[in-house]
């Protein structure tokens, strides 16, 4: 039966917000982005709490447990992280198979995919088993990064070590970087890093895993779509960008140059403002110190001082705050990380809050299925095929 004009007009005249923005898409008890007072919080913890006092495997215990866990609970689960470090032998084989062009984005949606295809519990969506399941992967997923970067560019291939933490080892797996003072240092900003990606509510890639979860499919087929949407530049690749444009400036007495003359070209500059938090990332200023610090350490005050530089001018000219990506990105060119690996060292931190909120949606699950605002004609009469000019 045909739309009648009573009722393309009254689904046009619903309320409608691009983008989704501002709307309320469902209930989660993982996380409350907040600009007031509350600010950021994990399960009802300040995130600047769990970033300065803890560590990434407490977070990723939170987030999938929904406590923090205590001293043998903490025991066990890095001991689980630890015996689930391994790839399997199809995993093995595809990534022997890479292009040499491949990108680690690209590598990783595909591993993951290949992960699901092989895991024990695969068809299993019991909250026990997504548990489980997001424990392997994040496990793997670090590993599938190594792999993804050291395959491509003929690196030989690192084990992870039972005597480091999760991000010393990620920083290890990386950059062979280990042991020293130095290396410590990076492995500790690292860890708070992973602490601040670890989960943000329903952006774009958790929102994206939460629709597919809804239908009731498995947890990596969920992930996957996620790291799809993740690669997207509208999304994902921020801190790789801030880290290019200061790679551009190069020193920071080029720094104001630079900026205002990128400014006045109306060149788009990555690593300020977000959709949510319009006066400010609370985040930002929690790496920053951090970044600060490391550039001490290091003896390598440039990359700092230029992102100095260009925030105080972002600030003047356009009233923008830095993000999260802006002062990484300091921390992350200090480690000596690739930067085609900034995004997929996100995914090894955000696939905890894919994971938790795969589970949360399939606990309470309704099949989303929102509706779209009608833009085209109105109804059209039907004209045979040999009357039509």
């Amino acid at each position: 039966m045909a739309m009648s004009r009573q009722a393309i007009e009254a689904q046009t005249s619903r309320s409608y917000s691009p983008g989704l923005e501002g709307v309320i898409a469902g209930e989660s008890a993982l996380c409350l982005v907040d600009e007031g007072e509350a600010g950021l919080l994990y399960c009802g913890y300040a995130v600047d709490d769990l970033a300065e006092q803890g560590n990434f495997e407490e977070v990723a215990h939170l987030l999938l447990f929904g406590n923090l866990p205590a001293r043998k609970e903490m025991k066990d689960f890095s001991a689980q992280l630890a015996s689930h470090a391994v790839l399997p032998l199809p995993v093995n084989a595809f990534l022997e198979m890479l292009p040499s062009d491949s990108h680690p984005m690209d590598v990783l949606r595909t591993g993951v995919s290949l992960l699901g295809m092989v895991d024990p519990e695969t068809h299993d969506n019991s909250r026990a088993a997504n548990v489980r399941k997001s424990i392997r992967l994040l496990a793997q997923v670090p590993l599938l990064t190594m792999a993804a970067y050291r395959v491509v560019h003929a690196k030989p291939l690192l084990s992870p070590r039972a005597d480091l933490s999760f991000a010393e080892n990620l920083l290890y797996l990386l950059t062979d970087r280990n042991g020293d003072d130095q290396a410590r240092a990076m492995a500790r900003v690292l860890d708070v890093s992973l602490t601040l990606y670890a989960e943000h509510e329903f952006n774009a890639s958790t929102f994206a895993a939460r629709v597919t979860a809804s239908t009731m499919t498995d947890l990596h087929s969920a992930v996957t779509s996620a790291i799809g949407t993740l690669k997207g530049s509208l999304h994902g690749g921020a801190n790789e960008a801030v880290a290019k444009m200061f790679f551009e400036i190069g020193i920071p007495g080029r720094a104001e140059t630079w900026i205002r003359d990128a400014l006045a070209r109306k060149r788009r500059i990555m690593g300020f403002g977000h959709r949510v938090l319009k006066k400010g990332d609370s985040r930002s200023a929690i790496i920053q110190r951090h970044a600060e610090s490391l550039s001490r350490i290091c003896g390598d005050h440039r990359w700092y001082e230029i992102a100095v530089i260009v925030e105080g001018i972002m600030r003047e000219e356009k009233g923008l705050h830095p993000n999260l990506d802006f002062y990484t990105a300091v921390a992350y060119l200090l480690m000596g990380i690739s930067r085609e690996l900034y995004t997929p060292v996100f995914v090894c931190s955000r696939i905890t809050g894919w994971c938790a909120h795969v589970i949360e949606q399939q606990d309470h699950n309704r099949l989303m299925r929102p509706r779209a605002q009608y833009t085209g004609p109105r109804r059209r009469e039907y004209v045979a095929l040999d009357r039509r000019a």
